[in-house]
């Protein structure tokens, strides 16, 4: 067994109770190359985020840093800016050649709510070591929007692998030779390059900023609220744009994507050293995202940038982030787009699921 463990997998993970939930687990929480994990019923308030350290507890660190708890039940704010710890329905029990990495979804990366997994003993955030044994809890900080939240929300998602799954340079540009990955020509080094599109065909809107002052989004939500209340329209005549320090932005890849029916990929930073800013990975593409036979023909991807100290002017075509490729243990029963409920399929430049559809 060698690869990221597809959806029917997960599945046969859950009957031997590899994977264990305080609820049954529902419709669409298995994907076709990841799991949906659940928020709880409490949200922990606390003065910093950490992680438990080797052969601690998260529980246990808790008392040193908590500041009240919230009863998620009835619905709660979480506030902008603060950090809250919520422990998560789904509990792991992981055979000792399996690992994990989680990440946080699509609609919660374009909600600049930053999302990260935790477990006992752990020492990196969303990543499970081989054979872990333990509850999982996520770290939410809402960045630009107080959100309003519920038990059995979905905010992160959780990918097993097994063995090696990366795909080398010389791998990846032999798919690319097979299956077109990207529509046009393959920028390649250490990933899948991509860069960011500032020339919009029929239109001087490039992307989005967050307003700074707006009120709370219900995540239950679905093309409800009104972008405008949200969001300053970002234009440009000349194909660069100047990013504002500690401002969040919404932007599109120029490449059109394609991840085959037997890959999965991550987003990852191109380069530490790219910019003065960071672009957001918030999320896997699963197998199928932009594949024709999945309902897509190539899918842009949605860039979640944020600035960092210093103004940085950001041009048409500069390559910012990076895809990387991995191995399917096998090819999932089920795909993105084909039949299973995937908002972003044949994406162009679009806000969260929340907000309604110009």
């Amino acid at each position: 067994m060698s690869g990221v463990l597809p959806n029917q997998t997960i599945e046969r993970m859950v009957a031997q109770n590899q994977i264990a939930a305080t609820r049954t687990l529902v419709d669409g929480q298995i994907q076709p190359a990841s799991l949906d994990l659940r928020l709880g019923s409490v949200a922990y308030r606390v003065r910093a985020s950490f992680l438990a350290g080797h052969g601690a507890r998260v529980m246990d660190r808790l008392r040193e840093f908590e500041m009240h708890r919230v009863d998620l039940s009835p619905g709660a704010v979480l506030e902008k800016g603060c950090v809250y710890v919520v422990p998560l329905m789904e509990s792991l029990a992981l055979p000792d050649e399996v690992q994990a990495v989680a990440n946080a979804k699509s609609s919660t990366g374009r909600l600049d709510l930053l999302t990260r997994t935790i477990t006992d003993g752990g020492t990196e955030f969303d990543r499970v070591a081989a054979g872990y044994h333990g509850p999982l809890y996520a770290e939410i900080c809402p960045r630009s929007f107080s959100v309003l939240v519920r038990p059995g929300m979905r905010l992160n998602q959780i990918r097993f692998r097994a063995g090696h799954a990366v795909l080398d340079d010389t791998a990846l540009k032999r798919l690319h030779h097979d299956i077109p990955l990207v529509d046009g020509d393959a920028v390649i080094d250490d990933g899948l390059g991509f860069s960011v599109d500032l020339k919009l065909k029929d239109t001087t809107l490039v992307g989005f900023r967050a307003k700074p002052h707006t009120g709370v989004i219900d995540l239950e939500q679905i093309n409800r609220y009104d972008a405008s209340e949200y969001w300053e329209e970002v234009h440009t005549q000349n194909g660069q744009i100047i990013l504002d320090p500690g401002a969040f932005y919404i932007l599109v890849s120029r490449e059109a994507v394609t991840i085959p029916p037997n890959y999965a990929a991550e987003m990852a930073p191109y380069l530490a050293m790219v910019g003065e800013f960071r672009v957001h990975y918030a999320g896997f593409f699963d197998p199928g995202f932009g594949y024709a036979a999945a309902g897509g023909a190539g899918s842009r991807g949605v860039l979640e940038v944020r600035c960092h100290e210093a103004p940085f002017v950001l041009e048409h075509g500069q390559v910012v982030g990076r895809l990387v490729y991995e191995r399917m243990e096998e090819a999932p029963t089920q795909l993105y787009g084909a039949g299973i409920a995937s908002n972003y399929q044949g994406q162009g430049l679009k806000l969260s699921k929340h907000f309604k559809t110009p």
